[in-house]
């Protein structure tokens, strides 16, 4: 099967909402496994494409900051795309160590069902106390 071809030219325009922030995914490269969801600003968002770490707009503490900067987990970025209307950034990570500040491999530990009641899906990896001190 032949690769698929790359479109070049395409200029970058990513349409941000009101608030000047844009959605950004962080998914596992090797797995495929969704670790979360942050936000990004424009300045995160060129920071992330020239250091290849995932850097997010903090919107309650009104700054940038990058993904692993207090724990070490950091989310080294490998590819970064955007989806048809350019408003959901994916950025394909490797990632160093795990993601949620909870604790947890991934933000989506737990699951919905037909209730709407909660379960755990996943299991602790680390405890936040021994991290963030």
């Amino acid at each position: 099967m032949a690769d698929a071809a790359r479109e070049t030219g395409t200029a970058l325009d990513i349409k941000y909402n009101d608030q000047g922030l844009v959605p950004a995914i962080v998914q596992d490269i090797d797995t495929g496994e969704i670790l979360m969801m942050g936000w990004m600003n424009a300045a995160a968002l060129t920071q992330t494409l020239e250091t290849r770490k995932a850097t997010f707009y903090s919107r309650s503490r009104d700054t940038m900051w990058i993904k692993g900067e207090s724990s070490g987990h950091i989310q080294e970025v490998i590819e970064a795309r955007v989806d048809c209307d350019q408003d959901t950034v994916l950025l394909r990570c490797k990632s160093h160590g795990p993601c949620c500040h909870v604790g947890y491999k991934s933000c989506f530990y737990r699951a919905a069902d037909e209730a709407g009641e909660l379960s755990f899906v996943e299991e602790k990896v680390y405890n936040p106390e021994d991290v963030y001190k």
